[in-house]
């Protein structure tokens, strides 16, 4: 609700306020000043001939010829799902929620992934660019604060190609890019002046154990250049007047069962990048996929205890991170009546 009392690490005493009135999306400034067609060109040619839309580099994989590689995606991106999510942070849901896409397929193989049958499984539907685009519209239709892209790195040139489409339908909503962390830096660069805010996941620090878990050793270094890209592109996450997100960086880390030392690294290099980035230590880790099933993962397959969370954010605050994520606004009565509404 609007009169929820704003935390102070939301806007800092004014830090980090971004008025409403001041705020245009950035890629309605790219369309305006005749960038965005050749970013649309610039995208579609990571598809092929040979994939370089993400750090798997598929070589000699065409998905402009609807060839696919690890991700499993090719010409067309596959959506699983698209509604007003009242789960996440709430910077993002607001009171009428955020207008989530959530992609199908992804790029890592993350063993405990808790929506493996949309990642793993490849559950949806193929759309072009301009149903991609009519999606974004509905859900502004619909009163969401934002467009929110989850697993969108595979699919990052279609996301591009959509746009032009969208604004001639009348989008004019912020743009969540809402990541793994594991992106191609150089698409990255083509998403500068179009996204406006940026959400990586930077999950491990440990490359033996991004290689057990997520089946990518090179996972840490990536994240870290990924992160430090979208940083230089926008900086630290600001809100509007109600404590909406409008601009900027907002980093999760999922903390891990028996993993706190990669918890403590990446709080650390967060800091060294900016001891104002806003975080959200989340706890919502529980065995799924193959960690649940797989004795190989038997040592991630529990639940994270309260006094490892509770560790976790006694390293963040002693990294000098102080813009923790926490609940603070009341949602349910608007989730409940858009519920009743269906």
């Amino acid at each position: 609700m609007r009169d929820c009392p704003i935390p102070l690490e939301v806007h800092g005493r004014g830090r980090f306020l971004f008025r409403r009135r001041d705020f245009i999306p950035a890629y309605l400034k790219s369309y305006e000043e005749g960038r965005l067609t050749d970013k649309v060109g610039a995208a579609l040619a990571h598809l092929g001939p040979s994939c370089t839309a993400c750090p798997r580099m598929c070589k000699g994989v065409d998905r402009l010829a609807n060839q696919f590689g690890v991700c499993k995606v090719g010409r067309r991106a596959r959506v699983a799902s698209a509604f007003p999510h009242f789960g996440e942070e709430d910077v993002l849901r607001g009171w009428h929620g955020s207008g989530t896409i959530f992609f199908s397929w992804c790029n890592l193989r993350c063993v405990f992934c808790q929506n493996f049958e949309t990642s793993q499984l490849g559950e949806g539907e193929e759309l072009d660019a301009k149903e991609l685009a009519r999606l974004m519209i509905a859900l502004q239709k619909k009163g969401c604060h934002n467009i929110n892209f989850v697993t969108p790195e595979h699919v990052m040139p279609q996301i591009v190609e959509a746009l032009p489409h969208a604004i001639r339908m009348g989008l004019r909503l912020p743009l969540v890019y809402n990541t793994s962390a594991y992106d191609s830096v150089e698409g990255l660069g083509l998403l500068e002046g179009l996204v406006d805010i940026y959400m990586p996941d930077f999950k491990l620090w440990d490359e033996a154990a991004s290689r057990q878990y997520l089946s990518a050793v090179n996972y840490p270094q990536v994240a870290r250049e990924v992160i430090s890209e979208m940083h230089r592109q926008v900086g630290e996450l600001k809100a509007d007047e109600d404590g909406l997100a409008l601009r900027g960086v907002l980093v999760r880390h999922l903390v891990m069962p028996g993993r706190l030392n990669d918890t403590r690294q990446i709080v650390g290099w967060l800091a060294s990048l900016s001891r104002d980035t806003y975080l959200n230590l989340m706890d919502q880790y529980y065995p799924a996929w193959k960690a649940k099933t797989n004795p190989r993962f038997a040592d991630i397959n529990r639940r994270v205890s309260g006094p490892e969370m509770d560790q976790a954010v006694d390293l963040a605050h002693a990294a000098g991170l102080w813009r923790l994520d926490e609940r603070w606004r009341e949602a349910s009565s608007h989730l409940l009546t858009m519920m009743l509404e269906e």
